[in-house]
């Protein structure tokens, strides 16, 4: 018999558990930050469908870039009021289907380029499949998911996978994603760490199902950006060069191939 329980009919419980007399009125009331928030899920299913660009395997920031074009370009005839939300890779989510066929639609795309030439991308929009946000309210009062929760996987009928995303396309338009931390350049505060880097602060946000509710847990975070500079003050910094004018001799061999490894791939600088 467990304690606090009545026992045989008749007989007196072991133990009566005592109730809180009240709040207490002692002490000095403080404000408390929080960094986990409960996320009121309608009740309601999504489209989800797959997205492919052509050419591939284009950055995010550019795949979201041909996505918005291609909403507000095709605004009249396909995507009307609704307003899709996109991860930067495959998945697109919306609250109502889309007026394309069940084989998907493929669409012609343009972004203004440098120097006035145009980039032009092939984009295909296929229906997958509908996910179910009653199937989350479920599983949060104590059913299960229909899949295990991957949030990396290129396309997912996970719901919470389609919550993440919603969460997550507009600081994904605002800042600058990495990982899952969204970053913006600095303003009114310098924190160079050499080698032309510094220090970019934002917040980690993360949403995940909890004890019948889903919460969105948002912590601040701090990473190491390349400075948007000219190349030769760049090149100052890394090889550790005070004045350029001052240089007496042309760079070594071991300053040349530094120099190569460091400005590789790097699309921050501006020339």
């Amino acid at each position: 018999m467990e304690i606090g329980s009545a026992g045989p009919i008749g007989a007196q419980p072991l133990f009566i558990v005592p109730r809180r007399p009240g709040y207490g009125t002692m002490g000095k009331p403080i404000k408390l930050l929080a960094n986990c928030f409960q996320v009121e899920i309608p009740k309601i299913d999504v489209y989800l469908y797959e997205v492919d660009i052509k050419p591939d395997k284009c950055p995010r920031r550019v795949n979201r870039e041909v996505v918005d074009s291609m909403v507000q370009h095709f605004k009249v005839t396909i995507f009307g009021d609704r307003r899709p939300v996109y991860d930067g890779k495959r998945s697109l989510y919306t609250a109502n289907p889309l007026p394309v066929a069940t084989t998907g639609v493929d669409l012609d795309v343009t972004l203004p380029g440098e120097g006035g030439k145009d980039r032009p991308f092939k984009v295909s929009v296929k229906f997958v499949s509908r996910v179910s946000w009653h199937l989350l309210h479920e599983a949060l009062a104590g059913g299960t998911l229909p899949e295990p929760l991957e949030l990396d996987k290129p396309v997912s009928t996970n719901p919470v996978h389609a919550v993440d995303v919603v969460l997550r396309h507009l600081p994904s338009m605002k800042y600058t994603p990495v990982g899952r931390s969204f970053f913006s350049a600095p303003e009114g505060y310098d924190h160079p760490l050499g080698g032309g880097r510094e220090v970019w602060f934002g917040f980690h946000q993360s949403v995940r199902p909890a004890m019948w509710k889903m919460m969105l847990n948002i912590d601040v975070s701090a990473t190491a950006f390349y400075k948007a500079q000219p190349v030769i003050q760049f090149m100052c910094e890394v090889l550790d060069i005070h004045n350029i004018d001052e240089q007496p001799r042309p760079l070594t061999d071991s300053h040349r191939v530094k120099f190569t490894k460091e400005i590789k791939d790097n699309f921050q600088l501006v020339v």
